[in-house]
């Protein structure tokens, strides 16, 4: 079985289901779509299937939207802009599905299911006895309802089941993995009880109505693609080409889910402080090798440039975090310290760190400290405990157990003199400090750099580790700085 060779525009889809937070697959095989869809001049579509109604969520779609466009993934066609093939809701389509359905039923290659939960049930656990491959064992087909009724285990709404011919080649073309021959497949349900249609016809019917040329998916999807294959001739539409994207794998090799892993949702990127464009590349490079110099860093216009489905490596990758923290702190160090600086501030909004529009004094504290962290961090939500000395009021910071822990016996004679010594310096630079720091605790008391500065790094900082001292200093003040090192110096 191949693609219809006949020349379309190139177009593609995503198509998740808003049942919870977005996954991180959605983003992954988005990307993948995107960059062959820039490459060649096609259209991407937003689909959102959302007929499973009990596990429909009603803020997820929102949460798709959101976190898609932050990682600029942006799509041509979608629920929320529009487009010639609308609706792009499948809740909103469901009208639509039944002329192919009764199609299918006339023409011989579906059939109408009277058989209750609990009969099939106790079909699938006989089987299992037996050791025989499980399947529906057809007792409904060429029967009538009152034929059917007449039998055990009947239930008054009938599903429509595929009828799945015994001779059919379930080969067909990957574009990643070549020639693939899926197992047999059973006669599929395609329409519910409920009336609602299954992915399996409703993805197949969505897809031709929409255009769809090349369907990009999970490679647990290829079992069902022979299924998909003979809804399409059954019901003469051209086929789409087909990629089965590696699953992205833990650490210890099982399929990434929301369950197991955090970073199987989406939003929690975000809220980790992982930057898009950081994300963007390494969702690339889990699935598709470096440059030919061996460089791992590359933005998306040079991923399309780039872009082969041959290159695609189908072996599920392992979804390393290390690797993505590297990468995001390569990142971080390469951005401009005003769109660092700007970055962090949103970060810290999204965080509810900093009010919705926070004051402009606090942005520009945030501002002149980003040079002194840039180096220091990984993630943008490290910037939250770097900074936080600078984002509350003197008397609102709190000293942390760990960095009080710190102070030695001669600590309060330390913050007597950096207080004095301070007291009386003409200018509050951070040179100035330092100078005048060194010259009254190191020389004149005799005390190392490291015991004659914590006390100072604890009483303005609150924190064991902070950035630069002096420079936190300077930025802070000398009125917050030293009412801050009293006090310290009053709680001794």
């Amino acid at each position: 079985m191949t693609a219809s060779t006949a020349p379309r525009p190139v177009r593609l889809r995503v198509a998740p289901s808003p049942t919870g937070d977005p996954h991180v697959g959605t983003a992954y095989v988005s990307l993948f779509d995107l960059a062959f869809v820039r490459q060649q001049g096609g259209t991407f579509i937003l689909r959102i299937e959302d007929t499973d109604q009990a596990r429909f969520r009603e803020d997820s779609e929102q949460q798709i939207f959101d976190t898609l466009h932050w990682l600029g993934l942006n799509w041509d066609e979608g629920p929320d802009i529009g487009g010639p093939f609308a609706p792009y809701r499948q809740s909103e389509r469901l009208d639509r599905y039944t002329p192919y359905v009764d199609r299918l039923l006339e023409s011989g290659h579906a059939y109408h299911c009277w058989c209750s939960t609990e009969r099939l049930a106790e079909m699938r656990e006989a089987q299992q006895k037996a050791k025989r491959p499980t399947g529906y064992d057809r007792l409904c087909v060429g029967k009538t309802r009152d034929e059917r009724a007449a039998l055990p285990g009947f239930s008054e709404i009938p599903v429509v089941r595929m009828l799945i011919p015994a001779d059919f080649d379930t080969r067909f073309t990957d574009l990643i993995r070549g020639e693939l021959n899926a197992p047999h497949p059973d006669d599929q349900v395609i329409v519910k009880a409920d009336g609602f249609p299954t992915y399996h016809l409703a993805v197949v019917v969505d897809d031709f109505e929409m255009g769809i040329t090349h369907v990009v998916r999970g490679e647990e999807w290829i079992s069902s693609t022979p299924k998909h294959i003979l809804l399409h001739q059954w019901l003469g539409m051209d086929l789409p080409a087909y990629a089965h994207m590696p699953l992205l794998r833990n650490p210890d090799k099982s399929k990434i889910s929301k369950r197991k892993n955090p970073a199987a949702r989406l939003t929690w990127f975000r809220e980790q402080g992982y930057l898009p464009e950081a994300l963007v590349n390494f969702l690339a490079l889990l699935a598709y090798p470096p440059k030919e110099d061996g460089r791992e860093v590359f933005t998306f216009e040079e991923f399309v440039a780039d872009f082969d489905w041959a290159k695609v490596n189908p072996v599920g990758p392992i979804f390393d975090l290390d690797k993505l923290g590297w990468l995001n702190g390569h990142y971080i160090r390469s951005l401009d310290c005003d769109e660092l600086a700007a970055r962090i501030v949103g970060h810290l909004i999204l965080t509810g760190v900093l009010d919705p529009a926070p004051p402009p004094a606090q942005i520009e504290l945030i501002r002149a400290a980003t040079p002194l962290i840039q180096e220091r961090m990984q993630l943008l939500s490290e910037s939250e405990g770097m900074l936080a000395f600078l984002l509350v009021s003197d008397g609102d910071l709190v000293v942390e157990d760990d960095a009080r822990a710190q102070l030695k016996d001669d600590a309060d004679g330390v913050l007597d003199t950096a207080i004095a010594t301070l007291e009386g310096l003409p200018q509050w630079t951070a040179t100035d400090i330092e100078a005048a720091l060194r010259t009254a605790l190191v020389e004149g008391l005799g005390i190392k750099p490291k015991f004659a500065f914590t006390p100072l790094r604890v009483g303005v900082t609150g924190r064991r580790i902070s950035p630069p001292l002096f420079e936190s200093m300077e930025i802070l003040g000398r009125e917050s700085s030293l009412t801050r090192l009293r006090s310290l110096r009053a709680s001794l």
